[in-house]
């Protein structure tokens, strides 16, 4: 019998239910640019990645203690008793997500656009919101945890009117100095797929939208528009507070209906440098994965059925809960 491969307009497929290497790598670059682009919580992770077919889907993260300064003078022809540098492993286990859609020949011959492409782009951006939503989830389950009254202790004593404030912020600073946490100096970059631009050394506040809205009024806030001229802004950065600059996201955290009388409440993150960690299986971070129309034979006797889908490894950790501080309050109505 003879094959026959044909190249519609809206994706290519081939009556054996293959896609050229070619075409598949552009789809793949699609979805990873759309991916990347969208990263907010993992732009200032420490990124290892877990070697493909390592027999393992653990990653140990390694953690080394700081010394405490050697104030003593030498004795003269003494040798010192020396110092333990203490060592913890912090061992986080890979895990598979993705997810997939169904395009039929209808609408391919409908459609005006290259399908697959506007589908890629799609799926890349639920991939990032995927991606976002499970670090963010693992990192602000910190341990230190402000509240806008010093007297709460807990998210169902956050009122309707406790607003984020400045001395949460200051309180946070204060901490993270009191850990010797150091600043941010870098980033992940969302053009050049997972490498790093330089940062103007800082800790980072990552706020939702409606948070904005009040971080804007409280004493000390400084807009972008009144930063130095040679300070080079982070994507979705609004303005600083103290040493906390404070970037927007939709995805911030929001408790709902955890506080009192069942409001939301707002989990405002500031972090410090090699506070957590994220890991990919390195050739299998995310790939797009088309099987075109007639590529599942019998299943689909009058090739009406093709798909399209994302497929991903991927795991975040705290490394230090000391480089955390997590501020929970209410938004203004």
């Amino acid at each position: 019998m003879e094959t026959v491969t044909t190249y519609p307009s809206s994706f290519p497929n081939t009556s054996s239910g293959t896609i050229p290497a070619e075409v598949a790598a552009f789809y793949d670059a699609v979805l990873l640019d759309r991916a990347v682009a969208n990263f907010v919580y993992q732009r200032w992770a420490q990124i290892r990645d877990l070697p493909s077919k390592a027999g393992t889907d653990y990653i140990k993260f390694r953690r080394y203690s700081n010394l405490s300064a050697a104030t003593t003078a030498l004795t003269e022809g003494v040798t010192p008793a020396g110092s333990t540098i203490n060592v913890t492993d912090i061992r986080a286990q890979v895990s598979q997500y993705g997810d997939f859609t169904t395009v039929t020949d209808v609408i391919q011959y409908q459609s005006k656009d290259a399908v697959l492409m506007e589908f890629a782009g799609i799926l890349g951006d639920q991939a990032a919101d995927t991606y976002d939503q499970l670090c963010r989830d693992i990192i602000v389950a910190g341990t230190n945890v402000y509240y806008p009254d010093a007297s709460y202790t807990a998210s169902s004593d956050v009122t309707s009117t406790d607003l984020i404030t400045n001395t949460q912020i200051k309180k946070a600073v204060r901490l993270l100095v009191t850990n010797k946490a150091k600043k941010l100096k870098s980033m992940l970059s969302p053009s050049d797929k997972y490498g790093t631009i330089p940062l103007q050394a800082c800790y980072v506040g990552i706020v939702h939208e409606n948070t904005v809205f009040d971080l804007k009024d409280i004493k000390g806030f400084k807009p972008i528009e009144k930063y130095s001229s040679h300070t080079e802004l982070m994507e979705d950065e609004i303005g600083a507070v103290d040493e906390v600059r404070f970037v927007q996201t939709t995805n911030a955290k929001v408790l709902t209906g955890s506080g009192s009388g069942a409001i939301d409440v707002y989990a405002t993150l500031i972090l410090a440098a090699n506070a957590y960690g994220t890991t990919r299986v390195a050739g299998q971070a995310m790939k797009n994965i088309i099987k075109p129309l007639g590529s599942a034979g019998t299943a689909d006797p009058l090739d009406q059925r093709a798909t399209t889908g994302w497929k991903g490894t991927f795991v975040a950790k705290i490394l230090n809960d000391d480089y955390l501080v997590r501020l929970e309050h209410a938004v203004s109505a």
